[in-house]
């Protein structure tokens, strides 16, 4: 499923307008978005978890040639599924 899926489904279901689905989409993706680049934690009961994750900086290799290479630290967005989705999936 896309963001497209989602907005049509969305408008389908709630038999809402398709430009208010997709502002509906919008927004909520705004929030998450903005959220985690705040460095907060979002929980959603019965969904999971989003946060960041920072990881620092290494010596990584250039594959090609070898060479070493220093990798600067980085934040990056990740997900935790919650119990009830991973009980979901594995049925």
């Amino acid at each position: 499923m896309n963001k497209s899926d989602l907005i049509n489904l969305l408008a389908q279901k709630r038999n809402i307008p398709h430009k208010k689905a997709e502002e509906v989409v919008n927004y909520l993706f705004g929030v998450l978005a903005d959220t985690m680049a705040a460095g907060e934690r979002i929980n959603i009961r019965g969904l999971g978890s989003f946060m960041t994750k920072d990881y620092g900086s290494y010596t990584g290799r250039n594959p090609k040639t070898g060479e070493s290479i220093t990798v600067p630290s980085k934040r990056l967005p990740c997900f935790r599924a919650g119990k009830a989705i991973k009980k979901d999936v594995l049925q």
